[in-house]
């Protein structure tokens, strides 16, 4: 085999009782879609030929040193604890340290069912493989800490949803796939013993250096306070903030029902299960700070004087929120191009919002705009906008280059709904082109590209993506 992956395994050394090893089930006939060759480069992948990487890809064909594994995990699904999840539709390969030092998951997801599955199939068809493609290393190009795509195949059989879909496979990256459920689960079983296996081990991954449980979950807090504030920043919507979904590394995880909005509104929920609102736009913080209260439950249970450390977990939550709020002013102050803080300026922000929500303005091109003259245009009545930004052009002028820092914070392209659906669509009949434009324009988002206009422009009332679905 020409494909190498110089895989350098830690978590499968972990006691067994972390994971259920588990090969990934062969599929009929894989054949390759996309390849990251910029990825693959940092992971120090050295790529095959054309049909050998469909096969390894797919699972047919292991590559020397993968370790396959599915990983324990629990988790609080919309606010219900669900005593045991687990991958039940994806297989750890193992892991490869990059040229940049950094350890990373290397994971087939769609791989065929394991001891997690549920009574699923293990498998995923191909519209959720290519949004979470496309999804995911948009959000890197945005400069959003993330999970990231390193190949997608289709497996040349069907898979039943709704209706029969065209299967795929796509093998995910992360820092690691250690979530807030991987915790829960043992200090709900109260296997405390490998609850603090895992705490050390999450340490020395992650944030080596750190003290023990409580300066675990300080490190977490940060790390999830900086990862909500920038997608807040750019409109994006998780739309399943579940604790197996968060990641302890503070990347974003498992693009199922995300979205990015268009039109502005605070209360934006897309993901069709979603159907009381938990995990709208707005309460994303809120939910952040609900799931590391979460992981500090879990890890309080093997701190040997427990008064003193629900004392310290719960000053370490309660910060959380101010710590958010942070994070998200200077996101936003720079949308508008402020690079200087001001007492007005979270009441500035907050008005222009609610503008924003009034006018039915378009989240992303309102602001990229802002460094024009055409903002305006983006409100159904534009002297709203004029009464607004008479106080800002003020408040500019005391900041020294606007609008290169409204440029570097506004990006001009996000992955639009209704253009990931159409992607999808075309790719459904066989047409990657889409797909693959995608791909190439999101990889720029701050560039200005002529050519590309159209995927700036919002959905027209028949194009608007109501509901956004997991792949389940």
């Amino acid at each position: 085999m020409t494909l190498t992956i110089p895989f350098d395994n830690s978590y499968a050394r972990l006691p067994n009782s972390f994971f259920a090893r588990q090969a990934p089930v062969p599929v009929r006939a894989p054949q390759l879609i996309a390849f990251n060759a910029d990825l693959a480069q940092i992971l120090r992948v050295t790529s095959g030929d054309v049909q050998e990487m469909a096969e390894a890809f797919a699972g047919n064909a292991l590559p020397d040193g993968a370790e396959p594994i599915a990983q324990l995990y629990s988790g609080h699904q919309f606010g219900s604890y669900n005593p045991q999840l687990g991958d039940g539709r994806a297989v750890l390969l193992g892991e490869t340290v990059g040229t940049d030092g950094v350890r990373r998951d290397i994971q087939l997801k769609g791989s065929g069912p394991t001891p997690f599955s549920r009574q699923g199939d293990g498998r995923a068809w191909l519209g959720p493989v290519l949004r979470e493609y496309v999804v995911s290393e948009a959000m890197h190009a945005l400069g959003i800490r993330t999970t990231r795509a390193l190949a997608a195949v289709e497996t040349g059989e069907i898979v039943l949803r709704e209706r029969p879909m065209p299967g795929a496979i796509l093998t995910r990256v992360a820092e690691s796939h250690l979530r807030v459920g991987t915790f829960q689960v043992f200090a709900a079983r109260g296997q405390l013993d490998s609850l603090r296996r895992l705490t050390d081990y999450a340490i020395n991954r992650h944030y080596p250096g750190v003290d023990g449980p409580m300066g675990l979950l300080r490190a977490v807090v940060e790390t999830q306070s900086q990862l909500i504030a920038a997608w807040m920043s750019v409109g994006f919507i998780h739309g399943v903030m579940n604790t197996d979904n968060c990641s302890i590394a503070g990347e974003t995880i498992d693009y199922g029902p995300c979205a990015f909005m268009d039109t502005y509104h605070p209360n934006t929920v897309y993901s069709s299960i979603d159907r009381m609102g938990r995990y709208a736009y707005s309460n994303q913080p809120d939910i952040a700070v609900w799931n590391v209260a979460q992981l500090a439950t879990a890890l309080i249970q093997h701190v040997e004087d427990k008064e003193a450390a629900v004392e310290e977990a719960t000053e370490i939550v309660h910060a959380m929120p101010e710590m958010l709020q942070q994070n998200w002013l200077t996101r936003f102050r720079a949308k508008i191009g402020l690079a200087t803080g001001d007492e007005g300026d979270l009441e500035m922000i907050s008005d222009l919002l609610t503008r924003m929500a009034h006018n039915q303005a378009d989240f992303t091109n309102t602001f990229r705009a802002l460094g024009g003259d055409a903002a305006r245009d983006q409100f159904t009545d534009p002297k709203t906008f004029d009464h607004w930004s008479d106080g800002w052009r003020v408040r500019l002028e005391r900041e020294k280059n606007p609008e290169a820092v409204m440029a570097a914070a506004n990006p001009a392209f996000i992955p639009r709904n209704h253009r990931v659906e159409q992607m999808i669509q075309a790719a459904v009949q066989g047409d990657y082109g889409p797909f693959h434009r995608l791909n190439s324009v999101l990889s720029q988002p701050y560039e200005d590209q002529s050519e590309a206009a159209d995927l700036m422009r919002p959905p027209s009332e028949s194009e608007v993506v109501h509901a956004t679905f997991c792949g389940t």
